[in-house]
C-alpha cells in the first residue's frame, strides 16, 4: 500500500499531520506493507528569496493576529503535538521564508533513498529546534545530519537540479485536487485534506486495505492445493486409496 503526502516545509498542520501518519502506520496491523512518500507542495513564493521573517511579523500583515490572540491560535497547536508525543514543537517563535530550496534539498535527499529520514529531519529541525531551514548553508548542515554527501548536496542545489521535479509535485497535488496542505492520497483512492487525527488515518489505512486484499476463508486445512513444489493429496484420499 502507497500513502503519499504533500507539505509545505514551514506549515505547522504539515509537521503534525506528518506526525498524526507515522502513528496510524505504527498502529496498523499491516504497517510493514505501507510506503509512506513525501511530496513538496511549496506555499512560499511570496517571501524572498535568501531572506526570512518572524513568523509573529508574518502573522500580524497577513492575518492581523496579534497579543493575545495570536498566542491563543498558536498555542493551541503546540499544546495538540505536545499532547501527541511532539514536544517541544515551536510554531511562533522563529523565523519563516521561502522554502523552494529546502524542497529541492528534500528531493535530492528522495533521490538518494532519504525521503523519510530528511523529512523528519526538516520537521525536526524547524518545529522542534527552531531551526531555519532555508538558505544553503541551513540545508547542507542537514544534509551532514542524515548521510548525505555535503559537496554533492552542494553541487545539486546550486544547480537548481531538482527544480522542476518540486514544481511537478506540486501540479501532481492539484489535479489531484489540494488547494492546500497537508494533503494525503491512500493508495490512489482516498484523498484526505489537511492534518486528520491519528484514528482516522489508520480506519482509511484499514478500509484501504480491506478493499485491496480479499480475505481468504478456510474451510478445509487439508484441502487440495498446487503449489510451487508440486500437487499435494489429502491425507484422507491417500487413506482411501
Amino acid at each position: 500500500m502507497r500513502v503519499e503526502i504533500w507539505s509545505e516545509i514551514a506549515c505547522p498542520w504539515c509537521g503534525l499531520g506528518s506526525h498524526r501518519l507515522d502513528r496510524a502506520v505504527e498502529r496498523f496491523e499491516h504497517g510493514a506493507e505501507v510506503e509512506v512518500i513525501h511530496r513538496s507542495f511549496p506555499l512560499s513564493d511570496g517571501f524572498t528569496v535568501g531572506s526570512t521573517i518572524s513568523v509573529r511579523e508574518v502573522l500580524l500583515r497577513r492575518y492581523g493576529l496579534a497579543g493575545a490572540r495570536l498566542e491563543a491560535s498558536t498555542r493551541q497547536i503546540e499544546a495538540m503535538a505536545e499532547q501527541e508525543g511532539l514536544s517541544p514543537y515551536r510554531v511562533l517563535d522563529h523565523q519563516v521564508g521561502n522554502t523552494r530550496l529546502a524542497h529541492e534539498f528534500l528531493a535530492h535527499a528522495s533521490a538518494e533513498g532519504k525521503n523519510r529520514v530528511a523529512w523528519n529531519a526538516i520537521f525536526r529541525a524547524y518545529f522542534g529546534q527552531a531551526r531555519p531551514v532555508f538558505d544553503l548553508d541551513d540545508l547542507l548542515g542537514l544534509a551532514d545530519e542524515i548521510g548525505l554527501e555535503r559537496e554533492k548536496t552542494r553541487r545539486v542545489l546550486t544547480e537548481g537540479r531538482f527544480g522542476r521535479q518540486v514544481q511537478d509535485d506540486m501540479e501532481t497535488a492539484q489535479r489531484l485536487g489540494a488547494t492546500g496542505t497537508p494533503y494525503i492520497v491512500v493508495d490512489g483512492r482516498y484523498a484526505l485534506p489537511g492534518a486528520q487525527d491519528t484514528d482516522t488515518l489508520l480506519g482509511i489505512l484499514r478500509q484501504v486495505w480491506d478493499e485491496t486484499h480479499p480475505t481468504v476463508l478456510v474451510a478445509d486445512n487439508d484441502a487440495a492445493i498446487c503449489g510451487q513444489d508440486g500437487c499435494a493429496v489429502p491425507a484422507d484420499h491417500v487413506a482411501h486409496a
